[in-house]
């Protein structure tokens, strides 16, 4: 499996020190030449690889770290993005009217033609994100959720690898819904910070 953060910014830089810490290899791309970010990324560790937008979506699972707005952008990287799993971190607030209703994800998802769409990694503050997500016996949560069954498990097994505890919600609009933003008001579970203690 070849991973990929798009969006160097807070997120970005939080989910590429999870990687970091564990020396997993992550490309890192924005849309801005690698050269502007490369001293960043390796003041990270030498397992983040700068790279240009075109060869980071070669990768497997790619993190959506950028703005909520700039996901269009990203999703004319490629023609078709099917065979690929894209991680939809980020968060819209207030909610846009364009979205008619949908979860943001749903909505980004459409974006991505082709591609399997886990919203995941958006329900923690950059901080808590960036730190190290094994404490006290227990795992720090990341909650993740899916319309596409298969999509969740390659997902739940990178978020172990990288010492998180996964916790599936199902469908976005169903369980998936408590780590969405509704209109002006943030899903409950975003913001919570929590832990599963090892069985």
């Amino acid at each position: 499996m070849s991973y990929a953060i798009i969006g160097f910014g807070k997120i970005g830089q939080a989910l590429a020190k999870a990687f970091a810490r564990k020396g997993i290899e992550v490309s890192v791309a924005t849309t801005r030449d690698p050269e502007s970010f490369a001293s960043d990324a390796a003041a990270i560790g030498p397992t983040i690889i700068p790279k240009t937008l075109a060869d980071a979506v070669k990768a497997d699972i790619i993190f959506l770290a950028v703005r909520f707005e700039s996901h269009p952008d990203v999703a004319k990287a490629l023609p078709s993005w099917e065979g690929k799993t894209i991680i939809d971190a980020t968060n819209v607030f207030p909610v846009p009217e364009e979205l008619d209703g949908l979860p943001s994800s749903a909505f980004v998802a459409k974006a991505f033609t082709g591609a399997k769409l886990v919203k995941g990694f958006n329900h923690l503050i950059a901080a808590t994100l960036a730190a190290d997500p094994i404490v006290e016996g227990g795992h720090r949560v990341v909650f993740l959720s899916s319309d596409d069954e298969d999509a969740i498990a390659p997902v739940a097994d990178l978020a172990k690898q990288l010492g998180f505890a996964p916790v599936k919600l199902g469908k976005l609009n169903e369980g998936g819904a408590l780590v969405h933003a509704r209109g002006r008001t943030w899903g409950q579970l975003i913001f919570q910070d929590l832990f599963k203690k090892e069985q």
